[in-house]
């Protein structure tokens, strides 16, 4: 198993900081997971791992060797791209050999990684094709085949389902949740700006926003408590709503009078010195339900989608016009233009104050 750390790893383009103060300890065998919006230096970070962007600052240490000066080809990566990059007049075969043949080891070792490599991603039937022959998503797998072949340290993936259709995407996840599972030692890191690619393959999501990190966690840790509003609506589609208020009773449940003339009860608790302060309540469309006398939020119905499974509810909150989701399970029928009144479960309630969650 192989081990990394980040520590106050920077980089910079010229006067433009890009990453700073990333601090990270990835322990062998992880399959860690980098997400966050368009430029927030998802790429940027993994290119550094592989060596193929300098660090401006801080250190990279693979099993405690320090890797910031070590080139690529030395720190034992292998990294696949959101391009295939086969050579296309190359068979499956000569393509996953290629970089073994090209550091001349010997013949029947080059075989038998291959067929490894082979097995383990199902390609056995395709080794004498030609990439033409064959869909993206077994194309992606060769390009995977090439990196198991040279049984690296640290496996990277940048964004490598992104040119595969809906169902190939899927088909595909599955496939590397699969391999992992049969390389349980391996280290993988992980690039995707999917949250559902994120969710369901990794061990820790790293969220990356404005030049650093916002969070680290399990996927369900992020879920379930997120540490901030940024967290909290960039991880679960529809992002989370947010409401503003004012605390008004303190203790193991907490009551926040909404500016927008509902009531929240959380069971985060507070403080005597937290009562006024003025919070964003944070509510999941998924976690709304049909209220019958208090409610949390109340709106007329603008716009649904029924999707068979749930149902999502548009509308605008009649006190101050923010746009606001539901998500219902089911059939919801008959609900466009009326009124609607909602409420959650306090313990799927969260409060933020100053961007920062009050969970203590």
């Amino acid at each position: 198993m192989t081990d990394l750390k980040l520590t106050s790893v920077a980089k910079t383009y010229g006067s433009v900081d890009v990453l700073k103060d990333i601090n990270l300890d990835i322990s062998g065998g992880e399959l860690i997971v980098f997400v966050g919006p368009s430029g927030c230096g998802k790429s940027t970070l993994l290119r550094m791992i592989a060596g193929l962007e300098s660090i401006s600052g801080g250190t990279l240490e693979i099993d405690d060797t320090v890797m910031n000066d070590v080139p690529p080809a030395q720190r034992g990566i292998a990294m696949v791209f959101q391009s295939y990059a086969l050579y296309p007049h190359m068979t499956v075969r000569d393509n996953m050999a290629f970089a073994l043949k090209i550091a001349k080891q010997p013949k029947d070792e080059v075989d038998k990684a291959v067929e490894r490599a082979a097995r383990i991603l199902q390609l056995e039937p395709f080794l004498d094709r030609l990439p033409k022959a064959l869909s993206g998503g077994q194309r992606q797998r060769v390009a995977i085949g090439r990196a198991i072949v040279r049984d690296p340290k640290v496996y990277l993936f940048d964004e490598p389902l992104s040119n595969l259709d809906a169902a190939l995407r899927v088909a595909t996840r599955i496939e590397i949740a699969r391999l992992k599972e049969a390389m349980p030692d391996s280290t993988m890191i992980y690039v995707t700006h999917d949250q559902v690619e994120a969710m369901t393959l990794a061990s820790r999501i790293v969220v990356l926003a404005n030049k650093g990190i916002a969070q680290v966690g399990t996927p369900l840790e992020l879920y379930e408590t997120p540490d901030n509003e940024f967290v909290a609506q960039f991880i679960g589609s529809p992002a989370m709503n947010l409401l503003p208020g004012t605390i008004t009773e303190t203790g193991d449940r907490t009551t926040v009078a909404l500016d927008a003339g509902g009531t929240a009860v959380s069971a985060i608790p507070t403080s005597p010195e937290d009562k006024g302060k003025s919070v964003n309540v944070g509510v999941r469309p998924e976690d709304l339900y049909t209220a019958n006398g208090t409610y949390l939020l109340q709106g007329k119905v603008d716009f649904t989608e029924a999707l068979g499974e749930v149902t999502l509810l548009y509308f605008e909150n009649e006190a101050d016009n923010d746009a606001m989701i539901a998500k219902l399970p089911g059939v919801q029928k008959n609900l466009r233009g009326e009124t609607v009144a909602m409420s959650a479960d306090p313990e799927k309630v969260h409060l933020f104050h100053n961007g920062l969650s009050l969970r203590k």
